[in-house]
């Protein structure tokens, strides 16, 4: 059972404190809020605290933004959704915002290109070292390694996001239903199709402020896994099909989201800042944090029967490697875009070092590739 409620403005004062400190990605997040909920303030159990966990990782949508709004809302109810989640995000996208209308007044000046130039390569390193840790866990065996070998190859040949994840989902239920001697016999016929991979929405060819609002809500109802995951579908969305980014402004917008607390997701008030200025900001948070408030109060009566569901699970495992193989395709391409010499190459390695064997946060790494940006760009 949980603990006794916490009061509605101790659940606001938390979460906005955690919006301006929570550094180092949805897995510090959420840490942070365990350490604080189940140790500091005991308001949940540990059990109940891994149940709105498990149940986080079964919806799409940013993890420990949803972990806000359901710890909200065993506090407090409705209210509780709303605040938990409002308070987490607000502090990030307000930063942001200040960043973007920075980047868009004085992006080409020397100084701010010297900052980017160091910080491209350390993002790159960051993003392949949550592919690393994703992919130990998300590849469990020989069907996960093929069924994310299948959406790689897709990927990569097709540029699809949304049907490449609901089709290794399908394809894992599939397994799932067939006999272990139909598995190995009949594997072709149920190979994965480009065709499967291709359903996708027409894209408009500019961006207003409802095909801005509709793409960003889009993005927050089917994306799964990790926030890094959201570069993939940003790159087939805006990069690829509608062409209102380039690939060297989607890769500033992710290092402003690496730099800021909080919720990797407000990479998308950046983008719609530089879109359509402060409106195009406010309707781009509001759309991919949206699918998040909704699922989160529609599956919290369905949570026992998500953790126990043998279906639900099977889905996921495919689409979490279909998630590792889009972000895989998403780090080679940018990583081509932005390491493209001897310098920027050694600032990518080093990077990956003071990550995978260091553990070093990445909010400092960003602030050491800055400095070093500066230095080498004076």
């Amino acid at each position: 059972m949980d603990r006794d409620k916490a009061p509605l403005s101790h659940v606001a004062l938390l979460f906005l404190r955690l919006g301006f400190t929570a550094f180092g990605g949805p897995a510090a997040h959420i840490a942070m809020m365990e350490d604080e909920v189940v140790r500091r303030r005991r308001w949940l159990t540990r059990e109940r605290f891994l149940d709105l966990l498990g149940a986080a990782n079964l919806i799409p949508g940013p993890s420990s933004t949803e972990m806000a709004i359901y710890i909200g809302y065993t506090q407090a109810g409705w209210a509780g959704i709303v605040l938990g989640g409002t308070c987490f995000i607000l502090p990030a996208a307000l930063i942001t915002l200040g960043l973007a209308w920075s980047y868009r007044r004085f992006g080409h000046l020397p100084q701010v290109v010297g900052i980017l130039y160091g910080v491209k390569p350390v993002v790159i390193a960051i993003i392949a070292q949550a592919v690393w840790n994703l992919g130990r866990t998300a590849v469990k065996g020989r069907v996960q390694f093929l069924v994310g070998l299948a959406a790689l190859v897709i990927a990569a040949a097709t540029g699809r996001t949304v049907s490449v994840l609901l089709g290794a989902g399908i394809m894992m239920i599939l397994w799932l239903a067939v006999g272990s001697g139909l598995r190995r016999r009949r594997w072709s016929s149920f190979a994965v199709s480009p065709t499967l991979f291709s359903i996708t929405p027409a894209a408009w060819s500019a961006a207003s402020s409802f095909s801005i609002f509709l793409v960003f809500f889009k993005i927050g109802a089917v994306v799964f896994g990790s926030g890094y995951v959201l570069l993939a579908f940003l790159k087939a969305d805006l990069v690829d099909q509608r062409h209102w980014l380039t690939n060297a402004q989607l890769l500033d917008a992710v290092a402003v989201g690496q730099v800021t607390p909080g919720p990797v997701f407000t990479t998308a008030t950046f983008i719609g800042y530089l879109l359509a200025g402060f409106p195009g900001a406010t309707l781009a948070t509001v759309g991919i944090f949206l699918p998040g408030f909704l699922l989160v109060a529609a599956s919290g009566p369905l949570i026992p029967w998500l953790r126990q569901s043998t279906v639900a699970g099977t889905f996921l495992d495919g689409v979490n490697v279909a998630a590792l193989a889009l972000m895989t395709v998403v780090t080679w391409q940018l990583a081509r875009a932005s390491i493209h010499d001897v310098t920027s190459a050694a600032l990518a390695v080093l990077s990956a070092i003071l990550l995978l064997h260091f553990r070093l946060n990445s909010f400092w790494l960003i602030a050491m590739g800055a400095g070093a940006g500066l230095l080498l760009r004076r």
